[in-house]
């Protein structure tokens, strides 16, 4: 067998189909409190399967009040990640203490065993499972679904926007998503942009392209709807209604431009409320490679400002 495609240090894929992942230091499941946190994992769909961790901030005996949910969706280029891996796990536990939301993270199928857009079936599945677990899951009984947020990085941003429209679109999800934060998102197109086709891009955009070539469905373009947020069909009035969308993007990271995009189409097409937020100094997800940096400190400060303000 030989190897087709490769992330070095993260994913082999090889000529017969087969995938090998390396996975870095991860944090088992554990109920018991930790800096101001509980965790533990949760399955959301064993068919599939769909597993989740819930973050649970430690609250005062006597608050009784209802807690904001923050649904977040790792990045990885829809092929690789975990929410039990080590930066998103204290990432995602320090910043349910300092939001004093409720967490869920969500473990969807990857691919290329499981092409797009099984990734956004899987995360909007989370959110129906969450409406019937609310009533009788103890660690949901504080959670407030008509106070939702969406969240993820790289990928898992591309899949918190494609998850926010299906819930807009949906009759039946007794849910209300006040916002969107969406850290570093992955978005692509045929179309290459200034940075894309600069000298010394070479490498980054044959990473890039190899991620979407493993993930999108076979035969399809980088226009294709999940990929280019330009292609989606969503109508005035539904824009309209879309939620407010923070977008966090970083100095140094490749996906930067995209990102930028991604906000100024976005405020094009009248959604109510777009901010963009720049991290200087700071490269792709470095939130989740140093999660207790000065830097990824600023970042939940300012997730904690938006959803307090939505």
């Amino acid at each position: 067998m030989s190897i087709v495609a490769e992330a070095p240090g993260y994913i082999q894929v090889f000529s017969d189909g087969s995938v090998k992942r390396f996975a870095p230091d991860i944090v088992h499941a554990s109920g018991q409190s930790f800096n101001g946190y509980k965790f533990k994992d949760v399955i959301i769909d064993p068919s599939k399967p769909i597993t989740g961790r819930i973050f649970l901030p430690d609250t005062p005996p006597s608050s009784s009040g209802q807690l904001p949910i923050l649904v977040y969706f790792h990045g990885g280029g829809f092929c690789i990640g975990s929410t039990t891996w080590f930066g998103y796990h204290h990432f995602l536990g320090d910043f349910s203490v300092a939001s004093q939301c409720i967490v869920v993270s969500v473990d969807y199928r990857l691919a290329p065993e499981n092409r797009l857009p099984v990734a956004y079936d899987d995360c909007y599945s989370s959110l129906e499972w969450l409406c019937h677990q609310v009533n009788s899951e103890p660690w949901l009984s504080k959670a407030n679904l008509r106070c939702m947020f969406l969240s993820g990085d790289s990928a898992g941003g591309n899949i918190a926007h494609q998850v926010a429209i299906r819930a807009l679109r949906s009759k039946a999800l007794d849910v209300k998503i006040k916002g969107l934060l969406l850290i570093h998102p992955y978005f692509g197109s045929e179309k290459r942009t200034q940075k894309e086709i600069a000298d010394g891009a070479e490498a980054d955009v044959e990473m890039n392209d190899m991620f979407w070539r493993l993930s999108i469905p076979e035969g399809s373009t980088r226009d294709y709807f999940g990929c280019n947020f330009e292609k989606q069909d969503m109508s005035v009035n539904e824009w309209n209604q879309f939620p407010a969308v923070a977008v966090y993007v970083a100095a140094l990271d490749f996906l930067k431009e995209r990102g930028v995009m991604y906000a100024e189409f976005l405020q094009n097409k009248g959604v109510t409320e777009v901010r963009l937020v720049e991290a200087k100094g700071e490269s792709h997800v470095y939130h989740v490679f140093y999660p207790e940096s000065v830097a990824t400190r600023l970042l939940q400060q300012q997730m904690c400002e938006f959803t307090r303000s939505c």
